[in-house]
Parts: C-alpha cells; sequence; structure tokens
C-alpha cells in the first residue's frame, strides 16, 4: 500500500492519501481520546504521542500534531494507517459520520438566503477547504452574520482567520447582499 502525503498551510497538521476512499459520505472529527472511541483508526492515531487531532473526509486523512517533528511522526502515522486498512476493520464502528444540520441556527424568513449560502458553501468554498486538508461547515446566519465551523487541518489553523475574511467572506458578499460578514463558531 502506497499512501502519499501533502502538507497543509496548516504547519501542524499533514494530509494523508491511502489513494482508496477514507468516507463513503460525510466527514469525521476528534480532538481527543473520547471523540476518537467511534473509530479504531482515529482511537490509533490518537494513541500516537504528538498527535492532536484526526479528520476524515473522503479520500484523505487529516492529522494534526501537538509536539514535535513530521520527520518523527510520519512514519508512525503510515504505520497506523497502513496496519488499519490491512486490517480491515471498519472505519467507524458506531454512529457514522459526524452530523452536519446539527445546531444549525436562522430565522425562518431568512431561508431563502440561508439556502443560497449553503449552495455556495458547498460549491466554491468546500472543495477548495478540503484540497487545504479541512472542512468548513454552515452553523447559522443571523443579523448579516454567517457563522461557520472549521474542521480538520482548517481548525487552528494561522491563515483560517484570513481564509475567512478576505476569501469565503468576501464570496458571500458579492453573491448575496444579505450578507455583512462572517464569523467562525466552535461548536
Amino acid at each position: 500500500m502506497f499512501i502519499q502525503t501533502e502538507a497543509t498551510p496548516n504547519p501542524a497538521t499533514l494530509k494523508f492519501l491511502p489513494g482508496q476512499p477514507v468516507m463513503e459520505e460525510g466527514t469525521f472529527e476528534a480532538r481527543d481520546l473520547d471523540q476518537a472511541e467511534r473509530s479504531p483508526l482515529a482511537k490509533a492515531l490518537m494513541q500516537l504521542p504528538g498527535v492532536g487531532g484526526v479528520f476524515f473526509a473522503s479520500d484523505f486523512i487529516s492529522v494534526t500534531k501537538t509536539e514535535g517533528e513530521w520527520q518523527h511522526l510520519k512514519p508512525a502515522v503510515l504505520g497506523v494507517v497502513t496496519e488499519f486498512y490491512l486490517s480491515g476493520a471498519p472505519l467507524i464502528e458506531h454512529g457514522g459520520a459526524d452530523a452536519v444540520g446539527a445546531g444549525e441556527f436562522f430565522d425562518a424568513k431568512d431561508a431563502e438566503t440561508v439556502e443560497a449560502i449553503k449552495e455556495l458553501i458547498e460549491t466554491r468554498v468546500r472543495p477548495a477547504v478540503a484540497g487545504d486538508g479541512g472542512d468548513i461547515i454552515f452553523k447559522g446566519f443571523r443579523d448579516g452574520v454567517v457563522y461557520l465551523k472549521m474542521k480538520g487541518a482548517c481548525s487552528g489553523c494561522p491563515s483560517s482567520t484570513a481564509t475567512l475574511r478576505s476569501g469565503i467572506q468576501n464570496l458571500l458578499k458579492h453573491f448575496l447582499p444579505d450578507v455583512q460578514a462572517v464569523e467562525q463558531i466552535g461548536a
């Protein structure tokens, strides 16, 4: 099995491409051992010294380190991922992908604007963010402000604020005059 790696804009996160599907649909993120409990692969990765987060998408795995250098951590991650794929174990044992629409908030009168926001995020933003090893989820819209959650490599990335402000905010404001700002939300 040959696993490629790619750097991401977040120096603490590396993208691993196993050359086969990772998630059939949706995404999965674990930032601690409790969250990783649903996935044997996430659990094994989170038990490696220095690993602080794991993110699964359709065709890649992002691993975020808390300490150390990639030259020391990368071989251990590659070993765990290879061993997992050779084992044939399920990626997620129970619960499936992370719920995307959970906890959304917006006024019913804004439903049309929210649909347009989600469409722009899905078609124009998510593919670019996935290329960087992360994901972005719509969480809400209130008083002209769009609330988004960054996942994977984008969560805690030094350039995520710039991405939100100059990229996503400008895009949404260009197409939707009702949008005045974009904010990152934690949960």
